[in-house]
């Protein structure tokens, strides 16, 4: 099957389940960052850094949730390509200013993650006092001004050009006056490790979807190209392995972040199925919904098997019980293997197509398992790489189905706003809520009582729910951030 990218501008309408697939990613991370340290079970963190002292071991294998979250949010923007350049094409735009629209997007992303390192609180000060607090949140506040997509009110507007650039001259500003703890000002070196990632994987993605739009077989033929370098640059000594490591501008690009490739390329092929079905799918999707033969306890089928199988993944390899999960794994993709006949909607072919990608990458990564000493992290393994895109798909037909099938978009409405709106919540918890909670002394009080794993966690989810409420506001108020 190859994609068919004409379709028009006009029915290139959202996917709400994409929304919520990448608010679910966004607003895990931002719970694992809060939770209580040392006193949760392991299963609660990254794998490789086990409580009680949570020291980094490469060489420990596993996979936790934790784990799954960055791989997720990657398999969004891989899926969100094609429907952001299509709108462009269909707009009129040539594949040169498309491409100068991706590296300009790359470079605000970049920007983004060094600014954005230079005013986080530990950054300015490993043990921050009141000033450090204040800076943070006047951080917040001067890159809120920066990146908001102002409102099309034509007096808003007015405003917004001569608050934009203001901003910017803010932000310059204060990265030269803040006094670091290792004694040198600005540096472009200090960035974001996360958002250089996703800087480097927007520009490439894109770049690798708009020269394949139409070609799977080439799009897939790349993986092969990344994989092929990837094996090469363990042999110590190659020119494959210099080049993997170097980098004419380290700071901002290295040969090894295109591994990362291997989660947003199948995005890619999951946005294309989206693109391709998004017309008739939402144009007519009450009407489908109304026709469909089949019946609701099918569906609800699929959701117990789809989420079995990701907890499935995430209990067995995490307790290293290999050739167990792979039979169970197996044995359950096979039953719901047939919950996927009689189709007569656009809706089911979609999700069966997404089924049959996942089932493809979820072999792929659990054959790949024994290889590189088990599924790791980091660094990361072609099975960690090919397992997570698998559980991305796994989700996202969970959501789908939630969402388009059941018509229960309003229960999942906080998830899609924070996944309209992600880089909002990823700053505001450590420039935003933490400063809040210092400068009130909140935190003093809170501490004290969250000594506990079920208070520890608690404190977590509800740190969470705050910052996803607040990010629901101003995705609702159309604050949105052009990152």
């Amino acid at each position: 099957m190859q994609p068919n990218n004409s379709i028009s501008n006009s029915s290139l309408k959202r996917y709400y389940a994409l929304d919520a697939l990448r608010g679910f990613a966004i607003l895990a991370m931002i719970l694992s960052g809060t939770i209580s340290y040392e006193i949760l079970p392991a299963w609660m963190y990254h794998a490789q850094e086990p409580p009680p002292n949570h020291i980094f071991n490469p060489n420990l294998p596993g996979l936790t949730w934790v784990d799954i979250v960055f791989p997720i949010f990657l398999f969004s923007m891989g899926a969100a390509i094609p429907l952001a350049l299509l709108n462009r094409l269909a707009k009129g735009l040539t594949k040169i200013q498309i491409i100068f629209y991706i590296l300009r997007r790359g470079l605000l992303l970049g920007i983004f993650a060094i600014f954005l390192q230079h005013i986080r609180p530990l950054a300015i000060n490993k043990t921050p006092t009141t000033q450090t607090w204040w800076i943070a949140l006047l951080g917040f506040l001067i890159l809120f001004l920066m990146f908001v997509r102002w409102s099309k009110n034509q007096k808003i507007r007015q405003y917004a050009i001569l608050i934009t650039p203001i901003a910017w001259v803010a932000a310059g500003i204060l990265v030269c006056v803040i006094n670091y703890p290792e004694g040198n000002g600005f540096s472009v070196f200090r960035s974001d490790i996360i958002l250089i990632v996703l800087t480097n994987m927007a520009i490439f993605g894109s770049l690798a979807w708009l020269f394949t739009k139409n070609n799977w077989l080439l799009r897939l033929g790349l993986l092969g190209f990344l994989i092929a370098l990837r094996l090469s640059a363990t042999v110590k000594g190659s020119w494959i392995a210099v080049l993997w490591q170097a980098s004419p501008i380290s700071w901002i690009f290295r040969f090894d972040y295109l591994k990362y490739l291997l989660i947003v390329i199948p995005g890619t092929i999951a946005g294309d199925l989206i693109v391709d079905s998004l017309g008739i799918y939402l144009s007519k999707q009450q009407e489908v919904r109304n026709q469909s033969r089949w019946q609701g306890l099918r569906f609800y089928g699929i959701l117990l098997l789809m989420l079995a199988i990701c907890i499935t993944l995430l209990i067995g390899l995490q307790a290293r019980w290999l050739w167990q999960t792979s039979l169970v794994c197996v044995v359950l993709c096979l039953i719901s293997w047939f919950l996927f006949v009689n189709l007569t909607s656009q809706q089911e072919r979609l999700i069966k197509s997404f089924y049959r990608w996942a089932v493809y990458w979820l072999i792929l990564g659990l054959l790949f398992e024994p290889f590189e000493n088990g599924i790791k992290k980091d660094p990361a393994t072609f099975s960690y790489f090919f397992v997570t895109t698998a559980i991305a798909f796994f989700l996202l037909i969970i959501l789908t189905v939630i969402i388009d099938i059941f018509n229960q978009r309003q229960c999942l409405q906080l998830l899609i706003d924070n996944g309209q709106n992600p880089m909002i919540g990823y700053v505001a918890f450590g420039n935003l809520l933490w400063p809040i909670l210092k400068l009130t002394n909140l935190e003093t009080f809170i501490l004290p009582h969250t000594h506990t794993p079920f208070t520890g966690f608690l404190k977590g989810v509800v740190y969470t729910l705050i910052i996803a409420i607040f990010v629901s506001l101003c995705t609702k108020l159309k604050l949105f951030w052009r990152t």
